[in-house]
């Protein structure tokens, strides 16, 4: 999938009824991910964006980054939950997310405590990723918004994604936490996710 373009991604949430945060103080973040339609599994295949009105010139700042929203090959092929592993169902949720630990162990925009995503449950175990709309559920967690390797660029998912959205490049990552923190210091901590497909633009 190419590069997606800011201007088609806020015309497909606008189309979707989602909202578009555009303060004029700045960095009022739309953190969304964009699925690629392939389902073969273990490839960054997809993008992070992020867009916020800039406060002094009232443009749009945008930032596109590689990543994935699926899971990976280790975790589709190991299941470690009876119903199968998460696979993010598409659409906004609002102020899901805030700055804390992944894992315990660094920073990174992480699901809420007590805040459950609707996903998927891939357990097909064949290598490629099941979005399955007749098998959606309620009860997701550990969702996160996070980098695959400290200190180089990935290549492949594997044990990086059990269903959280994965950038990576430790570099990209960086860039998205120094402006998920200037957003906090100006909105508090509370993020909201939106995950498009590619279809959508």
């Amino acid at each position: 999938m190419n590069r997606p373009d800011r201007a088609a991604i806020h015309k497909a949430m606008k189309d979707k009824g989602y909202v578009i945060f555009g303060n004029s103080k700045g960095f009022d973040l739309n953190i969304v991910g964009i699925r690629s339609a392939e389902t073969k599994a273990n490839a960054f295949d997809d993008w992070l964006t992020v867009s916020y009105k800039d406060a002094a010139h009232g443009d749009w700042a945008f930032y596109a980054f590689a990543c994935t929203t699926d899971p990976g090959l280790s975790h589709l092929q190991n299941l470690s939950h009876p119903d199968g592993t998460a696979v993010l169902k598409e659409g906004q949720y609002r102020s899901s997310h805030m700055i804390r630990k992944h894992q315990g162990q660094y920073d990174a925009i992480c699901q809420k405590p007590g805040y459950t995503l609707q996903t998927y449950r891939d357990r097909n175990m064949d290598g490629t990723i099941d979005r399955d709309s007749d098998r959606i559920f309620n009860n997701a967690t550990g969702i996160n918004i996070h980098r695959a390797s400290r200190t180089r660029r990935s290549t492949q998912v594997d044990r990086w994604s059990a269903g959280c959205t994965v950038i990576a490049d430790p570099t990209d990552f960086d860039v998205v936490m120094t402006l998920a923190r200037r957003a906090k210091e100006i909105y508090g901590n509370g993020f909201t996710y939106t995950l498009l497909n590619e279809a959508d633009l």
